[in-house]
């Protein structure tokens, strides 16, 4: 393998990277929406990811003697991964559950979350130091950053888990209800 600094090689190394950073992202994407069960639309960006993998492999595979277009095929790969993860974050497609386990403020949770229309089952717990109490609710995941703001606002040491769930019947998710 040989570095060639050619403006074609440049440009077709640049090419590549761009072309397996979008591949990747939607890649990344077509996971996540499968782990939530959004089959119509995996189904296409699995499709389109393929396509994109097959071009850009052959262009690799194409002229292997020339490092830059095996540095610009790895790099699209990672950027890809990374870019595909944030804008899944920020889409937040699905559903949470939370549990806010708090020392001496669980009713004081429980109420600031209910004036915000969230569904909160309240239990006593008890925990290391003695008793507790737990916060138990599930959420849209695009609600989990507010949830938590408001909840380390009535109590900053709050401890605060989030799993993502999938929904088996349809339940209050505050102003509407799922249905499955």
């Amino acid at each position: 393998m040989q570095l060639i600094l050619t403006p074609t090689a440049i440009l077709t190394a640049l090419l590549i990277f761009l072309v397996r950073v979008v591949s990747i992202t939607m890649d990344t994407l077509r996971f996540m929406l499968t782990m939530r069960g959004k089959q119509g639309i995996s189904w296409v960006l699995g499709f389109i990811e393929s396509v994109l993998f097959v071009v850009t492999m052959g262009a690799v595979l194409n002229d292997l003697s020339n490092v830059l277009y095996v540095v610009g095929y790895s790099a699209g790969f990672a950027t890809g991964n990374v870019i595909g993860m944030a804008i899944e974050k920020r889409l937040a497609i699905g559903f949470s559950h939370i549990k806010i386990i708090t020392k001496q403020h669980g009713d004081a949770v429980a109420e600031a979350l209910r004036k915000m229309d969230y569904a909160v089952t309240e239990i006593p717990a008890r925990g290391k130091d003695g008793s507790v109490s737990l916060c138990d609710m599930s959420v849209r995941r695009k609600d989990v950053p507010a949830i938590e703001k408001l909840a380390l606002e009535v109590d900053p040491e709050a401890f605060i888990t989030v799993e993502d769930i999938t929904p088996l019947r349809s339940g209050y998710w505050g102003t509407g209800s799922v249905r499955r």
